[in-house]
């Protein structure tokens, strides 16, 4: 039987649990304001979806390089100095985006998006189990999915940046009477003023948010946190990594979380080229993406509040049955109502990252920041399938099927794979 009285924050840490909080919408943002990036450097650099598509491969990559660092660095000193690095190293990325346009080289992008998630690495290292420690262990689960739930807010904000002050603004977008891109039939002199002008447009938001990270550094080196979990036995890395990967509640999380967050991707990146095929504008489709968002948001709060009454791997299990469901119909259905399902699948989408890291770290104790990190370097699932997903879509058809349909068969297994976690997870604990 749950019990539903224990507080999930107690109110000696409200303070602290919000600002540690506020970091999730902060890199809600990065993500969500990145993801029509790939739509947006395809078209202004005129190269193929696939390699545009590399700008995931930076983004996640470098969750998949520090995120070890990063939980070694905290095991060694505590919690509050590894978000502080973070945010130095979030800012640092961020504010590159200036020289990046200034050479108009999409591989300093690239580069600048890589550096600008060692930050976020270190801080979804750091403030993930900072939050599961927070408190009751019974109610740590529900503690996290509040905190991210506040993720999407920031990824609302971040979409609706994107479309309203980059998307809608590229001249390289600009289209004719017949729905043909303008850009594509300008000569060099007339292409080479318009890159300019876009680049600075993509650049402006992630220079702005490089000060912003600043400003939450300045707060929180001046708020005193709690010292729960901010100073794990000095164990050796080793003994944990063993004691980890011989663990296959924690192993099996792992996996989850890889197809998990490959899933999310493709779904929010790819909804663009789903809606382009058929012919609606990249600034109309990222009003679906920002509709998708919402109903994320709103699902995610939803599921907390059912998880007081519900096993959380039980709902993790129905929510990933009801994703790889919808993610069906977007393959089999051609038309508005595959976009609608798409849009939809968000819903199921919402509590499957927190509960999927609550769950692989159930009971790790001491090991819990290393495992965090195995956890938070599985987001290079973000990395690795996005460009397969746009190798497929570039192939224009695949026998009387669009391409950009058939492509969808990556998030559906996905999907599949985080439901029979769910299950497998549910089962273990009910025996």
């Amino acid at each position: 039987m749950k019990d539903i009285t224990t507080p999930v924050v107690s109110k000696d840490v409200v303070v602290p649990f919000i600002l540690i909080t506020s970091l999730f919408a902060l890199w809600g943002f990065a993500n969500d304001i990145t993801n029509p990036m790939v739509a947006a450097f395809g078209t202004v650099m005129e190269i193929s979806t696939a390699k545009a598509a590399l700008v995931q491969l930076a983004f996640y990559g470098g969750y998949a390089t520090m995120a070890i660092p990063a939980a070694l660095f905290v095991r060694r000193y505590s919690y509050k100095k590894g978000i502080l690095f973070g945010l130095v190293l979030y800012a640092i990325g961020a504010l590159l985006f200036y020289p990046a346009a200034q050479f108009e080289e999409f591989g300093f992008f690239l580069l600048s998006l890589y550096i600008l998630t060692f930050g976020l690495a270190f801080l979804e290292t750091t403030a993930n189990p900072f939050i599961l420690s927070m408190g009751d262990s019974e109610t740590a689960t529900r503690r996290l999915n509040l905190s991210q739930a506040f993720n999407p807010v920031g990824s609302l904000l971040g979409m609706f940046v994107a479309s309203k002050f980059i998307l809608s603004n590229l001249d390289s977008d600009k289209r004719d009477a017949a729905g043909n891109l303008i850009f594509s039939t300008l000569d060099a002199v007339e292409k080479a003023a318009i890159k300019t002008n876009d680049l600075a447009i993509i650049r402006d938001p992630y220079v702005i948010l490089g000060f912003v990270v600043i400003g939450m550094l300045v707060v929180i080196s001046m708020t005193k946190m709690p010292k729960s979990g901010n100073n794990e036995s000095k164990s050796n890395a080793l003994e944990s990594f063993y004691r980890l990967i011989g663990n296959p509640n924690y192993i099996e999380g792992v996996i989850a979380q890889m197809f998990y967050v490959g899933a999310q991707i493709m779904c929010w990146t790819f909804i663009i080229q789903y809606a382009d095929n058929l012919g609606v504008s990249k600034t109309t489709a990222q009003n679906y993406n920002i509709f998708a968002m919402g109903i994320f948001l709103s699902s995610r709060f939803l599921s907390t509040f059912l998880m007081k009454y519900v096993n959380s791997r039980k709902l993790l299990a129905l929510f990933g049955l009801g994703a790889a469901i919808t993610i069906l119909g977007v393959i089999l259905i051609e038309g508005i109502i595959g976009l609608y399902l798409l849009v939809g699948a968000s819903a199921f989408m919402s509590l499957m990252f927190p509960t999927i890291y609550g769950v692989a770290l159930d009971g790790l104790g001491q090991d819990a920041s290393l495992g965090a990190a195995g956890l938070v370097m599985a987001i290079v699932g973000g990395a690795l399938m996005p460009p397969l997903q746009g190798l497929i879509i570039d192939m224009q058809s695949i026998g009387s099927f669009a391409a950009v349909n058939v492509s969808f068969l990556l998030p559906f297994i996905c999907f599949c794979v985080v439901a029979t976690y769910g299950f497998r997870a549910s089962n273990k604990r009910n025996h």
